[in-house]
């Protein structure tokens, strides 16, 4: 939703406190001294925040697409995934209804999936091939075409912050590696031992691929059941979408591999129609520029979002043998979570906030 003059300030502040042009705190446009022009003044303001509590807000989440059968789900596990997922949109979703951006709903949400130890993201990040979390996340705004990245960081607590930091403080797009670190020591990114970032699930994993690696050798195992990552697209009530995605990576990788999370066009982006966080084996996600092929074709196209997306990860990414699926909002908040694995963990809570929890097909 735009509202023109009013764009970059209404929203935001409480409708009774604009009502009086002389209040310090209120940078207006013009000067008013005009009885007859305060009144037009006042009738305008209560006509934006109106349209600013009915502009529709919405969000979508994603915890990483793979092999996700039942069987391999305990009652008590599922239970904690989906807590966990509800969580997440439930607090993206309440940064936006007081107003929030969608920048900051995206990365309120992808936080507490970083944070979660069943998601492969921050806290339950897989380790690679030295037995080290390596970890990756980008964020994009879309209103302003503004990015941040970032790639192979060890022991920082929650990527996705760090990505906010190189998009807002920065004059780059991705940082990776150590400089990654030193610009996050600088920022005040808050830093994590390693024994934070371990579960015995995720060494498992690792001694699995491991074995696995014996037995077929190759440089870097991509098991289909170690994919992940978590991410978040949202609408805020000035119609600016954004996308942020996190990730540790694919289990046992090696050589300073990099997946599609941090790259954006690939794994994350957003304009001012669209907006995709993606999850699955990054390799063909990175080839296909999944997340820019879907809102390209929304916007020169004229696809709906549920057409664009489906079309790209049921029909082009699937003939080349790619893995995975992607949430896809437009600018109307419709949401589509289309994916060609087994399962995706997913949420979503729409304009009129019905609120939607899934796993499975």
């Amino acid at each position: 939703m735009h509202l023109g003059l009013f764009d970059n300030w209404t929203c935001a502040l409480e409708p009774t406190r604009l009502l009086s042009p002389s209040s310090p705190s209120v940078a207006l446009p013009v000067k008013i001294k005009s009885p007859t022009l305060h009144t037009l003044y006042a009738f305008l303001v209560m006509s934006i925040s109106s349209a600013c509590a009915a502009a529709p807000v919405a969000i979508a989440i994603h915890g990483g697409a793979g092999t996700i059968e039942r069987s391999q789900i305990s009652a008590a596990q599922e239970k904690a995934i989906r807590a966990d997922l509800e969580r997440a949109a439930k607090a993206g979703y309440a940064v936006l209804q007081q107003g929030g951006s969608s920048v900051d709903a995206s990365v309120a949400a992808v936080v507490i999936l970083e944070d979660s130890p069943y998601f492969n993201a921050g806290k339950g990040s897989v380790f690679n091939a030295n037995g080290v979390n390596e970890m990756d996340a980008a964020i994009m705004d879309g209103a302003k075409r503004s990015a941040g990245a970032i790639a192979g960081v060890h022991r920082v607590r929650n990527p996705i912050l760090l990505a906010r930091k190189v998009m807002q403080n920065s004059n780059h797009v991705m940082l990776t590696g150590t400089g990654a670190e030193t610009f996050a020591r600088q920022q005040g990114i808050k830093f994590m031992p390693d024994r934070y970032f371990y579960t015995e699930a995720r060494w498992q994993q690792l001694l699995d691929a491991r074995k696995l690696e014996r037995l077929q050798p190759r440089a870097a195992l991509p098991a289909k059941s170690y994919f992940g990552t978590v991410g978040a697209v949202a609408l805020d009530q000035q119609g600016g979408l954004a996308a942020a995605t996190s990730t540790g990576g694919m289990t046992n990788k090696r050589f300073g591999r990099v997946g599609d999370a941090p790259v954006i066009g690939a794994g994350t982006y957003a304009d001012r129609r669209c907006a995709v966080s993606a999850t699955g084996h990054g390799e063909f996600f990175i080839r296909s520029v999944v997340a820019h092929d879907i809102c390209a074709r929304v916007a020169y196209r004229g696809d709906s979002i549920k057409k664009a997306a489906e079309s790209v990860i049921l029909d082009e990414l699937k003939v080349i043998g790619g893995e995975g699926g992607v949430i896809a909002m437009d600018s109307q908040g419709s949401v589509s979570m289309p994916f060609n694995s087994s399962g995706m963990y997913r949420a979503s809570i729409d304009t009129a906030g019905v609120l939607v929890v899934e796993i499975y097909e």
